[in-house]
């Protein structure tokens, strides 16, 4: 069995080996490096350095060297599949894995030569059009006259498409080569068995990946016609959705300036790099995605986004900002640059200068309080229901975020445009997951079903409050029960409700639980697991499997059989997931979270949206520790619910005397931690 190399090559690819190594070695700015001590030798002076550019590491001591895969498998002392799968485990993608025949290793590397050819040809392609521009004088003055130098064309490798049909036949003598279709050069009509080149007539933008291949190009037509802009189709080298024009010729730029600026055209990388501004990057002819700025920080700790000032420009920045969201942390910023509807920063920049312009971006909004104008957005805030308008709308938005101080700020500063407590904002957003739902009726045929318990009483009997309190820091995620009177903090325990007698009447008293419970924290240790309290033992474990999806790999066939009947709906969910699953492999929360929309269970799983979040963020060893200590749970509470029965059937039933006495012994022994359940 082996793992296909391109997925290896896309998966290093989705990765940034800063955050890699930054989880076992504390780096610290170094220029456009980062350095810290090395972890494969002792020094007492720091002599490792780490590449987010190159996605390299490299120790001058030791000599120790290479990429995200290396150093898991060098510091952690893993195999090549393990350290492969924890990495795609953290990337939300799964392994594939295939049995190589010898002719299929042989088709791999005629792909892999295939590749290697499509991109001499691009370079084949871009000097063509270099010189073609030479000899084009319109195209020159047109350049001129936008303010572009012949070192700026030179730099970024720009060209001239002729407006023949066949001006590539001069650069490649078999014009019928199918791989000058594959790489997007050559358009063939098979209805007309016509062949003729994709791009006429037009200013070419060569396409560079970091390594400085050519892998595509942009075309923008110098007389009338459309499009205006025209790209190279998707190929096995380029793909749009994860490039970004001016990335390989601004890289330096953006290391010295300490940014980069993201904007929205060819054009715009052209004119604010003449002006001094070669840190600026574009996305090709696409909304910026979460690859680009997943991207950039590999680069740069700040992005500023420029767009127009008019609705297509506000419209593309309220894209950039869902995708920058779940990446931002509280080292990483992202601010939104708006100019007036009458300009683009090439304009701009023009009309104005650099010096405006550099202005502009210092005073680019940050991304807080873009995401509260967002918020407000058809919002009167004079009005209870504009400002609970604005609330709801803003609610999406902070839940993108991953868990840090910046989150708990633009929470408050949420509160404060909505007129509301932190706090009661709080229970606001979170009510729903305090609110118990009715509980399903066990089947009478089904022994092992579970019956869930009410949130309160649950909550009370299973997670009495921790004598140390909870860090303010971490409240923001957690419901407040609606049990609590209005001063308790929102972590309070929820009141029980009173014991009712066998006759159906409350007694005014909380009873004991029905047995001892130890609470989870005694099952396993928690070094480093945040978790919020759950509603229910159920619906936690099915919080824990949504998060990571890896974990169902680990679950034996009785774990997976008392998973499916748990009682409605916790147990029709997990069905559904172990069903996405087996199909599409481990997949992470976001891409759960679309595919669940289409589904009647979406709205039962809003309510716990953060939580699975939350719990996300925790170790995989963590999670699948909390998994283990919540499965003993629900089975010592099925355990339970039969002896409790039971015990009322032995004294008339021979056989129900010999079932307790085995069901007695088995939560003797899950106690003792003798053996695992049946």
């Amino acid at each position: 069995m082996t793992i296909p190399q391109s997925f290896i090559d896309d998966l290093l690819e989705r990765t940034d080996i800063v955050d890699v190594v930054g989880r076992y070695v504390t780096l610290k700015k170094g220029g456009v490096n980062l350095m810290g001590l090395c972890p494969f030798h002792d020094e007492k002076s720091p002599s490792f350095t780490v590449s987010p550019s190159k996605q390299f590491y490299h120790c001058f001591g030791c000599g120790k060297n290479g990429d995200a895969l290396r150093f898991l498998m060098d510091y952690t002392n893993v195999g090549f599949v393990d350290a492969v799968e924890d990495l795609a485990q953290r990337a939300g993608m799964q392994v594939p894995r295939e049995n190589i025949s010898p002719q299929e290793e042989a088709r791999r590397q005629q792909a892999k030569e295939t590749r290697l050819t499509l991109t001499e040809l691009n370079a084949k392609a871009m000097q063509a059009y270099k010189q073609h521009l030479r000899h084009s004088a319109s195209t020159i003055q047109y350049l001129k006259k936008r303010g572009v130098s012949g070192e700026l064309a030179a730099r970024y490798a720009l060209g001239y498409a002729p407006p023949g049909e066949h001006a590539l036949a001069s650069v490649f003598p078999d014009y019928a080569d199918p791989r000058l279709e594959e790489c997007g050069l050559v358009i063939f009509r098979e209805e007309t068995h016509r062949r003729y080149d994709r791009f006429r007539d037009r200013l070419m933008f060569p396409i560079r990946n970091l390594r400085g291949e050519c892998i595509g190009f942009g075309g923008r037509i110098l007389g009338d016609g459309q499009p205006k802009y025209l790209n190279s189709p998707e190929t096995p080298l380029f793909h749009k959705g994860r490039e970004l024009y001016g990335l390989y010729e601004g890289k330096r730029a953006i290391a010295q300036a300490g940014y980069a600026l993201v904007c929205e055209g060819y054009m715009d990388v052209i004119a604010l790099a003449q002006w001094g501004f070669g840190q600026a990057v574009a996305t090709l002819g696409t909304a910026c995605g979460p690859a680009h700025v997943q991207l950039l920080f590999r680069h740069t700790d700040r992005i500023v986004f420029a767009f127009d000032g008019d609705n297509a420009g506000r419209n593309a920045a309220r894209k950039a900002l869902e995708c920058a969201l779940p990446l931002i942390t509280d080292t990483r910023t992202v601010t939104f640059l708006f100019l007036p509807k009458e300009h683009d920063p090439d304009s701009f920049i023009r009309d104005h200068g650099p010096e405006a312009f550099a202005d502009k971006v210092q005073q680019a909004m940050p991304m807080s309080q873009y995401l509260l104008e967002v918020a407000r957005q058809d919002c009167d805030l004079s009005t209870p229901e504009g400002r609970a308008r604005m609330s709801h709308q803003a609610r999406p938005l902070w839940q993108l975020l991953p868990h840090n101080a910046l989150k708990i700020q633009i929470f408050d500063a949420i509160a404060q445009q909505a007129q509301m407590a932190p706090a009661s904002l709080q229970q606001l957003w979170h009510l729903d997951a305090a609110t118990p739902a009715p509980a399903a009726t066990s089947p009478p045929n089904e022994s092992w079903a579970s019956e869930a318990p009410p949130d309160a009483q649950w909550l009370n009997e299973d997670f009495p409050a921790s004598p140390d309190p909870m860090p303010a820091a971490d409240w923001a995620p957690f419901a407040a029960p609606p049990h609590a009177p209005p001063h308790a903090p929102p972590h309070a325990p929820p009141h029980a409700p009173p014991h009712a007698s066998p006759s159906g009447h409350a007694t005014g008293k909380t009873p004991p639980p029905r047995y001892p419970r130890p609470s989870v924290r005694s099952h396993a240790p928690t070094h480093g697991l945040n978790r919020p309290r759950p509603v229910s033992r159920d619906e936690q474990a099915l919080c824990i499997l949504l998060a990571h999806t890896a974990l169902l790999d680990a679950l034996s066939e009785k774990d997976l059989h008392i998973l499916r009947k748990l009682a409605p709906p916790v147990g029709q969910i997990f069905g559904w997931l172990e069903e996405q699953h087996l199909q599409h492999g481990a997949q992470a929360w976001p891409q759960l979270a679309l595919a669940l929309a289409d589904t009647p269970h979406h709205p039962g799983l809003q309510r716990l949206a953060a939580r699975i979040e939350f719990i996300g963020q925790n170790t995989l060893d963590d999670a699948a520790l909390e998994l283990q200590s919540t499965l003993n749970g629900i089975i010592d509470n099925q355990i339970t619910e039969q002896i409790e029965r039971l015990q009322q059937e032995f004294v008339h039933n021979p056989e129900a005397r010999h079932q307790l006495q085995s069901l007695l012994r088995q939560r003797a022994a899950m106690k003792s931690g003798r053996t695992a359940p049946p």
